[in-house]
């Protein structure tokens, strides 16, 4: 395998398990892209006639550059001014320092393929214990070689895989599925009703006391602002329907919300909290770069 063509097509035979591993382990396809990009980076820094199986090594590789990318979430893990709406200015640029998304069409059949409810619980695992989990249990790899990409020993690895197991079992349960169902029921309908400037149907949505907060790159006046009750909000949100055309349903840090990407450009992210009435009672806006690149995000279309 030194013919650099050769190992290329090598490779490729082994991309979609490695992408489909990342994703997994990740939560994101952007992410799990990254990964395995990282991955053949690494393969191609390495001595290839030492590998006597590529399948195997390279998904050893790719389930630690997961694991130190679940480990940097970890470790980084606005008084609200004004009064206008964020997003009500027309679409520009995307801000600097956002990253572009995968193809929501590939985000959405995987995310369906492994269940919304399966992805939210993986976020609550530890990364030890996601890791132990998705190459076990999902993936079937071997216990050793799971504690090799570890660092522990093989009866802390079983451990750690039983403890997620028994975690992914209690918590993606029927209640779960159906929260995220009515969840995503209720952020469709919003979507629908700001894009087509229905504000009987957006008040309706809204609870009496929803309160909407921005970042200040989200508003047009540079400041973070707070908007309180169904009639400011839904307002401020009709303001906003050019850009509601042009957003998508989204699975954020586990639950559903919008993000608004033109041209696969994230810009900006709205995050619902969503009461037993089925109301949305809060709306977080984010916008600022940094704060962006540390959601977890998973298009879902519509």
């Amino acid at each position: 395998m030194a013919d650099s063509d050769v190992l290329a097509t090598a490779f490729e035979a082994h991309r979609d398990h490695l992408r489909a591993v990342a994703y997994r382990l990740l939560g994101s396809l952007t992410d799990a892209e990254d990964a395995v990009q990282d991955t053949w980076l690494r393969l191609t820094g390495a001595d290839s006639s030492e590998i006597d199986n590529l399948g195997a090594w390279l998904t050893t590789v790719v389930a630690r550059v997961c694991l130190n990318m679940l480990r940097s979430r970890r470790r980084h893990q606005e008084d609200p001014v004004g009064d206008d709406w964020p997003l009500a200015a027309p679409a520009g640029p995307a801000v600097g320092g956002t990253r572009p998304l995968g193809d929501p069409e590939d985000e959405a059949v995987l995310a369906d393929s492994v269940g919304l409810a399966l992805l939210v619980v993986l976020e609550m695992l530890s990364p030890a214990e996601r890791l132990a989990f998705v190459l076990h249990d999902l993936f079937a790899m071997p216990f050793a070689e799971v504690a090799e990409v570890l660092g522990r020993s093989v009866e802390s690895t079983r451990q750690l895989a039983s403890r997620a197991r028994r975690r992914v079992r209690g918590a993606s349960s029927e209640d779960r599925a159906a929260d995220l169902a009515r969840q995503r029921e209720v952020a469709s309908a919003f979507l629908a009703a700001a894009r087509g400037g229905d504000l009987a149907a957006l008040v309706a949505l809204l609870d009496t006391d929803v309160t909407l907060t921005a970042d200040a790159a989200a508003a047009p006046s540079g400041r973070s602002i707070v908007l309180q009750g169904a009639d400011a909000v839904s307002r401020g949100a009709i303001l906003a329907s050019s850009r509601a055309g042009e957003s998508e349903l989204a699975l954020v840090d586990g639950t559903v919300g919008v993000l608004f990407a033109p041209g696969g450009e994230l810009q900006v992210v709205l995050g619902f909290t969503i009461n037993s009435d089925r109301r949305i009672a809060a709306i977080d806006v984010v916008a600022d770069p940094d704060r962006l690149r540390r959601l977890r995000l998973t298009p879902l279309g519509g």
